[in-house]
């Protein structure tokens, strides 16, 4: 019983780190109807920034946070507001191309600036950790979890309550509507896609406490977010934590009982699942 609690909770604490990673690919998919396939190269950038914030300017790794985000939405307006707006309406293989483009591009930036090797970030308290129930419970892990969740509903809370969350809200609905009471298209889908580069950006910076950072990284965890994004539905960013909770507590399991190079059979097994039961996601809205 002991065993199956603390997979349990490593699941959990894996799921809350995939939701805030599918949140960004989630919110643009939503609002633009862009599948963007640079998603996970702004997770490894946001990790590189937190890694160099704490490596060079000694900023504590969840301090940095903030100003990954901030770095990360400024290039994500830049490159939706002078690239991607060119394309916006136009065939989604066209935006798939330019993403990918991207995607290439960013990557490849990042090997000359970077180099390829494998980095993490190690603050002093990386090793610490406490009982829960007969359970280990690393502390990193913990505060990972924490913060990935506090991020993922005051998202939802923005979009709920804020002026341009609402206008963000009403531009997904019916464009044509959001024009009529003002909305201008082009600046609020920069500042959205912005956004979902900066949670990109924060879900890099969480990753980089609990795994290993290197150029390369982006498409697996762009094709993860892709899954969860599915899966828990693309209109409600609380959707999006409970498929990534679940996707977590299913690869837990699957590692332990069948095997870790199994998890990602796993996941995309459970992503052709409910797009067969229920292709809206699990709190997606039915039609």
């Amino acid at each position: 019983m002991g065993l199956i609690w603390q997979v349990l909770l490593n699941g959990i604490f894996l799921g809350g780190l995939y939701a805030l990673m599918a949140l960004g690919l989630a919110l643009v998919w939503g609002v633009l109807n862009i599948v963007n396939l640079a998603h996970g190269a702004f997770i490894m950038l946001g990790a590189y920034a937190c890694y160099y914030l704490y490596t060079g300017a000694h900023v504590d790794p969840f301090a940095a946070l903030p100003l990954a985000m901030a770095m990360l939405f400024l290039l994500g307006y830049l490159i939706q507001r002078y690239v991607l707006n060119l394309i916006v309406r136009s065939a989604m293989f066209n935006t798939l191309l330019i993403t990918f483009g991207i995607d290439v591009v960013l990557t490849y930036v990042a090997q000359i600036a970077f180099s390829a090797d494998f980095r993490t970030i190690n603050p002093p308290y990386a090793g610490n950790n406490f009982q829960l129930l007969g359970a280990t419970v690393p502390t990193v892990q913990l505060l990972t979890f924490v913060v990935a969740i506090a991020v993922t509903v005051a998202l939802s809370t923005f979009l709920f309550r804020a002026k341009m969350g609402r206008a963000i809200r009403a531009t997904a609905q019916n464009l044509s509507a959001a024009r009529l009471y003002g909305v201008d298209p082009r600046t609020l889908y920069a500042f959205t896609f912005g956004l979902g580069a900066a949670l990109a950006g924060a879900a890099g910076g969480l990753y980089g406490l609990v795994s290993q950072v290197n150029p390369y990284i982006g498409a697996p965890l762009t094709a993860k977010s892709f899954a969860i994004a599915i899966i828990g539905g693309l209109d409600n960013p609380l959707g999006v934590i409970v498929g990534g909770l679940f996707l977590g507590i299913v690869e837990s399991f699957t590692a332990l009982y069948v095997g870790p190079t199994y998890t990602s059979v796993a996941s995309f097994g459970i992503l052709v699942l409910v797009l067969i039961v229920r292709p809206t996601g699990i709190l997606g809205r039915t039609a």
